[in-house]
C-alpha cells in the first residue's frame, strides 16, 4: 500500500496468494467459526508479525466473499465547497459541503458537519442521516462531538432532506468498473472519503486526534462496522443490531433458526455469489467475526436486543466469543463488548442513545463514563468443567453394563439417565400469566396470519404460555400438532426470515388442524430461562425440560390440563401429534418415545446419529453438551461418542408401531445423512415386529436443510393419511 493510501484510509486491497488455500480447497467445511487466530493453510498466530499476515487474509477473504474489492488508489480530494453555513439555536455551526474527488469523472457527494459551540478540540461522529440516526448526531453536539452525517443513506430509504444520500455511491462505482464492491462497502469507502476531508490540516478542523467515531443502526450497523473494518482512522464503533452477517455468522442464523440466511440480503448489499452459500455456510473460509479481527483492538460495541428479529443472541455470542481471542491477544480484551436489552429491533429510545454516547465516552476518556459501566454479560456461557466439577458420582457415571439396550425398558432408562433429574419444583410453575398482545406483536405472530385462522393465547405446565392455533368456526373435534420449533434463539417458535406465503402453524391451521406452538426452554420468551436454568437444576438438563413441556403440551391437549384467554377449539385428543425442525426435531423424537399418548411423531432434521458424530463440518456432540448445552452428560463421552449408551435408533424403536416421519436433507449441514439412513435401517426393524413396516418413513432429498413450504406441506400430505 502507498503512503498515501494509508494516510486516508486503511482500505486493505487483495494481497495475491493469499487465496491459495482457498482455492486449492484446503480449508475444510466446519459448523464452528474459524479461528482468528489460525492461518487458512494451517498454523498458528504466535507473534504481532503472524498477526499481521492473518489480518491481511483475514480482510482479502471478507472482500472476496462478503464486500468486493476496493479501488487500488484512494481519490485525492480536489474541492471542498461550503454550500451553506448557518448558527443553529444551541450555538453550534452547521455547513453543507460538497466534496469533489480526483476521479475520471470528478464525481463529488454532499456532507453536513455539526460544529459545537467552544474551541475545541473536538473528538468526531460520523453517522448515516436516516431519521432515527440524527438523534445520535445531536447527542454528539451537546457531548462536545463534531457530528457528521455523510451519503450512507440505503438505496431502499430516502430522506427527502438528504437528497442522493442513498444514490450518490452508484456515481463512485461508475468510477471503478474493476472494483467488485457492493453497495454497502461503497458506501464504508465514502465514510472514509469523508474523514480525508474532516481530518485534512486545510479544512481547518479542531479535531482531537484519533478520537474518531462511527455509530449505525441494522443495515447502518453493518456499514458502520464495514467502516471501521478497513479504516484504522476510525477508532471507535458501536453497531447497534448489525444482524447477519454484521454481528451474527451465517453459520448461526440461516435456515435452521428462523434467521437470515445469505440469500435473504436484499439486492446489491453483499456480493452475489455470497448467496450461493446458502445451506453451505460452514464452507465459508471467514464469517461475520472476520469485521472484528480487523478492527481489533480498538474499541467495538454490539448492542443488540434478546429478541431482536434480526439477531439471533447465540449468534452474536459465538461470534464475540472469537473475536475476543483477537482483543486479547493484542492485550485489550475490555475493547469489544456486547451491550444487551430487552425487547426486539427497535425502536431506538432516547436512554439507549445515551448508552451508546457513552461508551464513545469511555472509548476517549470523556465524562463520566467507566469500563465497568460495560461489564461482560453472556447469555449462553456455559462452564461443562464447572459442571462436572459439581456433579456428584451418581450424575457422572451410568450402570448400564451392555454397549446396547436389551429391551424397550433400558431404552427408556438410559435416555432419561440423559435427561437428568428434575427439581422437586419445576422453574415457573407458579407463572399464572399468559402471552400478552405486546409481546405477541414483539414476536409478530400473527404477521403471516392465513386467512380463515384463529389465535388464542394458553398456559399450561410449570409456567409455559404459548398460543393455540385453529381454523376459524370449525366446531368439529380437529386433529392436533404440538409445534417444536428451531435453534431459534431470537424468536422462539415464530418463523421470520424465509417465510414463503405462512408460517407451519398458520398453515396447518387453515388446513384444519389445532396447533399448540410455545417457545422452549432458552428460546424466545424464555431466553433467560436458558441462561439461568443450571443453576437452578443442577442435576437436570434442558433438554429434559424441553421434553417435559412437550409432555404438558400433551397434558393440555388431551386432558384439559391448563387455562386459556378464550374458547378453545374441539380436539380429537386421539390424534396428538408432534412436529418439530431441527432442534425441536430432536426434542419430538424423545417425547414421542417417552410418552405414548403422541399419536405420532415428525422429525425435519432432527439428529444425526450419536455415536459417529464426531465431523468438525457438523460440529460433532459438542453442539449438544456444551455449545447449546441442552445434554451436559454427552460431554461425559467427548473423544468416546461411540461409548454413547444409546442412540438415534434406541428412540425411534420406542415410537414404534405409532407413525414416524423423518425427513433428513443430503445436504443439511447439521447432520450426517449417510449415518442417518444407516439408522433409519435399523430402526425400521421395530416397526416390522409391530406388523407396520410402512410405518417408519424416510425422506432424503437432494436438499439444504430448511423447513419451508415444501417441507410443510409434506408433513400435511403425511398427516392426512394417518386420517
Amino acid at each position: 500500500m502507498n503512503k498515501r493510501a494509508a494516510a486516508c484510509g486503511f482500505f486493505v486491497l487483495l494481497i495475491p496468494g493469499v487465496f491459495a488455500a482457498d482455492d486449492a480447497g484446503v480449508f475444510e467445511a466446519r459448523a464452528d467459526l474459524p479461528p482468528l487466530l489460525e492461518f487458512s493453510a494451517g498454523g498458528t498466530v504466535r507473534t504481532r508479525e503472524d498477526w499481521a499476515r492473518r489480518k491481511k487474509e483475514v480482510s482479502a477473504l471478507l472482500q472476496r466473499h462478503f464486500i468486493g474489492t476496493f479501488p487500488e488508489k484512494i481519490p485525492a480530494l480536489v474541492s471542498a465547497k461550503i454550500l451553506d453555513e448557518r448558527r443553529a439555536a444551541d450555538g453550534s455551526l452547521r455547513r453543507r459541503v460538497r466534496l469533489t474527488f480526483d476521479t475520471p469523472a470528478k464525481a463529488s457527494f454532499e456532507i453536513r458537519v455539526w460544529i459545537p459551540k467552544g474551541e475545541g478540540p473536538f473528538p468526531i461522529l460520523l453517522t448515516q442521516p436516516r431519521y432515527y440516526q440524527l438523534r445520535w448526531a445531536e447527542l454528539a453536539l451537546e457531548r462536545g462531538y463534531i457530528a457528521c452525517l455523510y451519503p450512507g443513506v440505503d438505496s431502499h430509504h430516502r430522506e427527502k432532506d438528504f437528497p442522493r444520500y442513498d444514490s450518490v455511491w452508484q456515481d463512485f462505482r461508475r468510477e471503478y468498473p474493476d472494483a467488485t464492491w457492493s453497495e454497502i462497502s461503497t458506501k464504508a469507502w465514502l465514510a472514509s472519503r469523508t474523514l480525508d476531508y474532516l481530518l485534512a490540516p486545510a479544512s481547518g478542523y479542531h479535531f482531537e486526534p484519533g478520537k474518531v467515531a462511527i455509530i449505525g443502526f441494522s443495515r447502518y450497523g453493518k456499514q458502520s462496522l464495514i467502516a471501521a473494518a478497513f479504516d484504522e482512522r476510525i477508532t471507535s464503533v458501536v453497531a447497534r443490531s448489525p444482524g447477519s452477517p454484521g454481528s451474527c455468522p451465517y453459520r448461526f442464523t440461516s435456515r435452521n433458526t428462523c434467521a437470515e440466511a445469505p440469500q435473504d440480503f436484499p439486492s446489491e448489499w453483499f456480493r452475489p455469489s455470497l448467496r450461493g452459500y446458502t445451506g453451505r455456510e460452514h464452507e465459508l473460509p471467514i464469517d461475520a467475526h472476520g469485521w472484528y479481527a480487523l478492527i481489533a483492538p480498538r474499541r467495538c460495541m454490539i448492542h443488540t436486543a434478546h429478541n431482536d428479529g434480526s439477531e439471533p443472541t447465540f449468534a452474536v455470542e459465538r461470534a464475540y466469543l472469537e473475536g475476543r481471542s483477537v482483543y486479547s491477544f493484542l492485550g485489550e480484551p475490555g475493547n469489544l463488548r456486547i451491550l444487551y436489552r430487552t425487547g426486539q429491533h427497535g425502536p431506538v429510545t432516547e436512554e439507549q442513545r445515551r448508552r451508546n454516547m457513552d461508551w464513545f465516552d469511555l472509548s476517549f476518556e470523556r465524562g463520566a463514563a467507566k469500563q465497568e459501566d460495560f461489564p461482560e454479560e453472556l447469555i449462553h456461557r456455559f462452564d461443562w468443567k464447572a459442571w462436572k466439577k459439581n456433579a456428584s458420582p451418581r450424575d457422572l457415571h451410568h450402570s448400564f453394563t451392555s454397549p446396547e439396550a436389551v429391551d424397550d425398558a433400558d431404552r427408556r432408562a438410559r435416555i432419561r439417565w440423559l435427561l437428568g433429574e428434575p427439581p422437586a419444583g419445576l422453574a415457573g410453575a407458579a407463572r399464572r400469566d399468559f402471552i400478552s398482545p405486546e409481546e405477541s406483536a414483539m414476536m409478530t405472530h400473527d404477521r403471516w396470519r392465513a386467512g380463515g385462522t384463529s389465535r388464542t393465547p394458553v398456559r399450561f405446565g410449570a409456567g409455559v404460555r404459548g398460543n393455540l392455533y385453529f381454523k376459524t368456526g370449525n366446531d368439529k373435534p380437529a386433529p392436533a400438532v404440538i409445534w417444536l420449533h428451531p435453534y431459534s434463539y431470537h424468536s422462539g417458535y415464530n418463523e421470520g426470515y424465509g417465510v414463503q406465503g405462512t408460517t407451519v402453524y398458520h398453515r396447518l391451521a387453515a388446513a384444519g388442524y389445532v396447533v399448540l406452538a410455545y417457545d422452549q426452554c432458552g428460546f424466545g420468551l424464555r431466553l433467560l430461562e436458558g441462561r439461568d436454568f443450571y443453576s437452578q437444576a443442577p442435576r437436570w438438563s434442558r433438554l429434559g425440560r424441553m421434553v417435559v413441556d412437550v409432555s404438558a403440551a400433551a397434558d393440555f391437549l388431551i386432558e384439559g390440563k391448563g387455562d386459556s384467554q378464550g374458547v378453545l377449539p374441539k380436539v380429537d385428543t386421539a390424534r396428538v401429534y408432534v412436529l418439530g425442525f431441527s432442534v425441536g426435531g430432536m426434542v419430538g423424537l424423545y417425547a414421542a418415545a417417552l410418552d405414548e399418548r403422541i399419536s405420532g411423531v415428525a422429525s425435519f432434521g432432527g439428529f444425526t446419529p450419536m455415536r459417529s458424530d464426531t465431523s468438525v463440518s457438523t460440529g460433532g456432540l459438542r453442539r449438544l453438551w456444551q455449545w447449546h448445552a441442552l445434554a451436559p452428560r454427552l460431554g461425559l463421552f467427548d473423544g468416546a461418542e461411540e461409548k454413547t449408551p444409546f442412540d438415534y435408533h434406541d428412540v425411534l424403536a420406542l415410537i414404534a408401531p405409532r407413525p414416524c416421519l423423518v425427513y433428513a436433507a443430503r445436504r443439511d449441514r447439521e447432520l450426517d445423512p449417510q449415518a442417518v439412513g444407516e439408522c433409519i435401517e435399523r430402526a425400521k426393524k421395530a416397526w416390522s415386529a409391530h406388523g407396520v413396516p410402512q410405518g417408519l418413513e424416510y425422506h432424503s432429498p437432494d436438499d439444504i436443510g430448511r423447513f419451508q413450504q415444501a417441507q410443510q406441506e409434506l408433513f400435511l400430505r403425511w398427516l392426512r393419511a394417518r386420517e
